[in-house]
């Protein structure tokens, strides 16, 4: 299969004004790179308009993209009411399994607003932007990605086959009575 492609936006008022350097960026690229991506990253501050964009620019061009920031409780806070806009559909695991790990190792990561969700074709990310917690998101999620974009980004190569699973992308739906 070929590389897959992400996008890392890092959302900060500060980084974007340059007065503090992007750690978190960084921090995501070198790990998306070891889970074999080719990382490309940008900066956007903390503005609605802005991140919205930049986030639709990122998905018609990439398999994955992960926003880092703006998913605490501050008032500047505002990556998620910017995603809600440009998803077209949330995926309630991801936000589950990342403020499950970071539990682990603080109480204060059940008050992330983390998720996933699909946009278009390409699969969304939104971690924290710590970058200790960033990466820690990531990689609490990072054995499902491969599932999720082969369901949500498709690439059919001549050893691949599309999934006739009425849509589970090959989960058991569950039995209820």
């Amino acid at each position: 299969m070929t590389e897959r492609a992400a996008f890392v936006l890092t959302v900060s008022d500060r980084s974007a004004r340059g007065e503090r350097p992007d750690a978190s960026g960084p921090a995501l690229a070198e790990r998306l790179t070891a889970l074999g991506f080719l990382v490309e990253r940008g900066v956007v501050p903390d503005d609605e308009a802005a991140i919205a964009a930049a986030v639709r620019g990122a998905a018609a061009g990439h398999d994955l993209v992960v926003t880092s920031g703006g998913t605490g409780l501050s008032p500047r806070d505002v990556t998620p009411q910017a995603l809600r806009g440009v998803i077209d559909y949330e995926i309630p695991g991801f936000g589950e399994v990342m403020r499950a790990a970071g539990r682990a190792s603080t109480p204060f990561a059940a008050l992330s607003r983390s998720f996933g969700a699909r946009v278009g074709s390409a699969l969304l990310l939104a971690v924290p932007g710590s970058p200790r917690a960033a990466v820690e998101s990531l990689e609490a999620v990072a054995e499902l990605l491969p599932h999720a974009l082969g369901t949500v980004a498709p690439r059919l190569g001549p050893e691949e086959e599309p999934a006739n699973d009425g849509g589970t992308g090959g989960a058991e739906e569950p039995h209820h009575p």
